[in-house]
């Protein structure tokens, strides 16, 4: 059921929603509680200074996005929605550079070191 109602989400978003604050996002996934009562919603957001004005207007929009997904699904019930910002992208990519840094750096330590044992 989640990923029918990120689907849908991002299909009504696309083609419903036209308001010129939003930037360019993509719908990174979708989780349910188990009595289908809540859902919150995890956003990325590719432009950076649009990033809060974009979550302020899907969560705005909440209770419209709401009604067009219960169009669409045949569920008895349909959860209320929450959007949250999805940071793991940029996470991600600062890891990686650390990660690049670090593995950088041994080579310039272990390269310190062999001189030192070629010189003894």
């Amino acid at each position: 059921m989640a990923e029918q109602i990120r689907r849908d989400l991002a299909e009504i978003i696309r083609d419903d929603l036209k308001d010129p604050r939003m930037g360019f996002l993509s719908l990174t996934e979708v989780r349910l509680s188990r009595d289908l009562s809540q859902c919150i919603v995890f956003c990325s957001i590719l432009e950076q200074d649009k990033q809060q004005e974009s979550m302020d207007t899907l969560n705005r929009a909440a209770g419209f996005l709401r009604t067009q997904v219960a169009k669409r699904m045949r569920s008895r019930t349909v959860p209320n929605i929450k959007f949250i910002l999805d940071t793991s992208l940029e996470k991600g990519a600062a890891m990686d550079a650390l990660i690049q840094k670090a593995i950088s750096g041994d080579g310039d330590v272990a390269g310190d070191s062999d001189n030192e044992k070629d010189e003894t």
